[in-house]
């Protein structure tokens, strides 16, 4: 079964489309208009080897928050809708990344329960032009949306760019494993029945 969706947002403040195969290679092709952000979205696909083609024209000029924020929504309803069919998934992955200095945990649970913890310390209040406290907003967006229980935890760092992209590796390698099909997994992981 193809894990595939197409589809676009339209907003006073933004406009997006995405192209999401969640059974990808790993190719990113990301527009936002926020060098930094396009980089930690390359590193979601790269490492959840999840081809993302993404655009997002948004108004910069008032801040990042919009775009970001959006492009999580439309992010989130992508996942959703890829994998709507839950049969066979794993459901559960916990992933621990590092880069450099910085340790980050990942542990998604594929619930459709919509939940986030987001316990991340920062050393300054940007990277660059990119405000950190996005990141949070960003992966609050993700989750309502994908419908998933998601726990982001960094462990340690101390240079926020290391920090903020052992996440968003930790993120996408726990989208993969989560959303892995065992074929021993009958019907869906859960003893409802239903997820």
């Amino acid at each position: 079964m193809e894990r595939r969706y197409t589809g676009k947002r339209k907003t006073n403040e933004t406009e997006i489309e995405i192209t999401l195969d969640i059974d990808g290679e790993g190719n990113g092709t990301i527009e936002t208009g926020i060098g930094f952000f396009d980089h930690m979205l390359e590193q979601v696909a790269k490492h959840g080897l999840i081809d993302i083609e993404l655009k997002a024209v948004g108004d910069l000029n008032v801040d990042f928050h919009h775009t970001v924020e959006d492009v999580g929504i439309v992010l989130g309803e992508a996942i959703k809708a890829a994998t709507t069919d839950k049969k066979g998934i794993k459901r559960y992955s916990t992933i621990y990344t590092p880069m450099d200095e910085a340790l980050s945990m990942i542990s998604i649970d594929a619930s459709g329960r919509p939940f986030i913890y987001f316990d991340v310390k920062y050393t300054g209040e940007r990277v660059g032009s990119f405000e950190v406290e996005l990141v949070e907003e960003f992966f609050r967006a993700v989750a309502m949306k994908a419908e998933i229980t998601l726990h982001i935890n960094n462990l340690y760092g101390r240079n926020n760019h290391h920090i903020i992209e052992s996440i968003f590796k930790a993120f996408g390698r726990a989208v993969r494993e989560a959303y892995t099909i065992d074929d021993r997994i009958k019907g869906v992981m859960s003893t409802k029945g239903i997820l």
